[in-house]
């Protein structure tokens, strides 16, 4: 079993960790067991209760679950999970998820790879595998989940936005993963191209204007009418509320979308792609 870290500068997650760990020594004691007890009772080491009753680790799902049924909680400590789910990701990712989820409509261009909304968890794995410095395991595993979560908003959502997704060409054939992992990635491309809700482009290598050469960005139109774009580079990431910057970005990914191939077209150049994967 898995328990995750937590990043010290990450207050937020901080407090609501500390408060969750206060709750579960305050219940092993009152069930009058030592760490060493409840660990064994629970199949995690005295290490690890420790960590966790000091803060310094994010309980699993499961491991609130076992001292939820040790502990005679009825169910109060395993409510906590609802806490914890959120803060279980990067501050970066729980800030993006929460724009995502007051948007009407999400535009993503990609020049580098497949948008992460629309990644399978092999590509994801091999793309945040790349890094360098390397991510630890754990840190691994902590990114890989929250890309994933994130992905919910595409069919889970009561409501979805309308997503605009227009990839560049060297993003389909850049073969991350490998082989396997790419023709994987590419059903899902064309699987989530037929929703009704998302279309899908391609600007293709051919093409002799590209408006979107200088990288990779996001827009979302929320519900309040403004519009928030998402910017990414080496080391850098910023999120840009100022209208004057929006506008731009929006003007450019109308240009991008025109330049790209229809949805229907974009669609059966995925296919021959996959085929030739």
């Amino acid at each position: 079993m898995s328990i995750e870290g937590v990043n010290p500068e990450d207050e937020e997650a901080g407090a609501v960790v500390r408060a969750v760990a206060r709750q579960l020594k305050l219940w092993r004691e009152a069930a009058g067991l030592t760490q060493s007890e409840f660990g064994a009772a629970i199949g995690y080491g005295e290490e690890l209760v420790s960590s966790v009753e000091r803060g310094r680790r994010i309980p699993r799902p499961e491991y609130l679950d076992a001292a939820d049924k040790v502990l005679g909680a009825n169910g109060k400590i395993a409510a906590m999970k609802q806490d914890l789910a959120e803060v279980r990701y990067p501050k970066k990712v729980r800030d993006v998820k929460r724009l995502e989820a007051e948007a009407v409509q999400i535009c993503s261009y990609n020049n580098v790879v497949v948008d992460g909304l629309l990644q399978t968890e092999e590509y994801a794995r091999s793309v945040f595998g790349s890094r360098r410095p390397p991510f630890t395991q754990e840190e691994l595993e902590q990114q890989v989940a929250a890309r994933l979560a994130r992905q919910e908003i595409l069919t889970s959502a009561p409501a979805q936005p309308l997503f605009s997704f227009v990839q560049c060409e060297s993003t389909l054939r850049r073969l991350i993963g490998g082989r396997r992992v790419m023709r994987a990635q590419l059903d899902r491309l064309l699987e989530m191209a037929r929703l009704p809700h998302v279309d899908l482009q391609v600007l293709p290598l051919s093409s002799e204007e590209n408006s979107g050469i200088d990288g990779l960005f996001r827009l979302l139109k929320l519900k309040d009418g403004t519009t928030v774009g998402l910017s990414e580079a080496a080391l850098i990431s910023r999120v840009l509320s100022n209208p004057a910057e929006t506008t731009v970005l929006d003007m450019r990914y109308g240009i991008i979308r025109a330049q790209a191939l229809p949805p229907r077209e974009s669609l059966a150049f995925i296919e021959r792609l996959r085929g030739e994967t």
